[in-house]
């Protein structure tokens, strides 16, 4: 097939884009250097070729307290990127499937996180305008198959973790920074202080196991949402011990700073719709891709060990 990528040089899109080519597949990879979607007309140099299907992956954010310090620069920088996309794939590739990544964010904690609900109540005041967008993008592909005959799907991930992570000083997704705080204890002698009391949720999948899923859903599902995630959330207290029992780092000498930023309290995905669709779908057990993870940071320490920012 061939196949747009927005968002190619990130985490997921590196990763999509590698399986990706491997299928086979014919590929145009965007990044910010190739296509400013911030820009209307970006695209137009990409319409001469008909792809079969776009994977916009492209946002701007990034995790930890970004979302409560960008709050308008998020709202108008994710709406124009996501405008000009739904404007273009209209215009331009109105027969490609268009395959978008929402956010668990988007979520109301007060009601269960099951994609009947993605659009219902209100996210977390924190990550309240990046969410609002995500609901927009979606709210868009609809209007468009509405009225048009469009043919998209959203996957909403819970937040992913493996090797290949993108170090390059933006604020690192908790997992990550706990990999990185740890190690960087354990080689240099660095305290750990981790934000909040460590009993806040959290859910990972293994990037390999989300762009299978992803691959498999984006060829045969049309204009329907779909939560992909582990099923089941641990503490950060769980994770750093598991962290800790990898490296050989003493998790008693982890400090807990409760005045820090923390975010939700606990964020797991219903995937029963998952299960439903995919039954034959398999996760990397959690330790195992801990542990892959850890050993890729120790290989390309000189890049994922020196100090940065915190997001924990």
């Amino acid at each position: 097939m061939n196949i747009l990528v927005t968002g190619a040089t990130g985490f997921l899109g590196t990763a999509l884009c590698d399986r990706l080519e491997a299928g086979g597949h014919s590929l145009t990879k965007l990044g910010s250097r190739e296509a400013d979607l911030r820009v209307r007309g970006s695209l137009d140099a990409f319409s001469p070729g008909a792809y079969d299907q776009i994977y916009h992956l492209a946002a701007w954010t990034q995790a930890g307290d970004f979302c409560l310090r960008h709050p308008g620069e998020q709202w108008i920088i994710n709406q124009l990127i996501n405008t000009h996309m739904l404007e273009w794939w209209q215009r331009a590739q109105p027969k490609a499937r268009f395959v978008s990544i929402g956010t668990s964010c988007s979520y109301s904690p007060d009601l269960p996180l099951a994609e009947e609900h993605y659009l219902h109540g209100t996210p977390i005041d924190s990550l309240f305008t990046y969410a609002q967008t995500k609901r927009m993008l979606l709210v868009g592909q609809m209007a468009l198959q509405k009225q048009f005959g469009l043919r998209w799907l959203t996957l909403v991930p819970s937040t992913l973790y493996g090797p290949g992570y993108h170090t390059d000083g933006r604020q690192m997704h908790f997992i990550f920074d706990l990999i990185r705080k740890i190690l960087r204890a354990k080689l240099y002698g660095d305290e750990v202080v981790l934000w909040g009391d460590g009993h806040q949720k959290r859910e990972l999948v293994y990037i390999d196991d989300f762009v299978s899923a992803a691959l498999e859903l984006g060829g045969t599902h049309d204009n329907e949402l779909i939560n992909i995630g582990a099923g089941e959330e641990f503490s950060i207290r769980d994770f750093a011990a598991m962290i800790c029992s990898e490296t050989g780092y003493e998790f008693s000498k982890i400090k807990f700073d409760t005045s820090r930023y923390t975010g939700a309290q606990s964020k797991c995905l219903d995937t029963q719709k998952l299960r439903r669709l995919l039954p034959q779908w398999r996760q990397r057990h959690l330790k195992e891709g801990l542990s892959l993870t850890v050993q890729w940071f120790l290989e390309h320490r000189e890049s994922t060990l020196p100090p940065i920012n915190s997001n924990l």
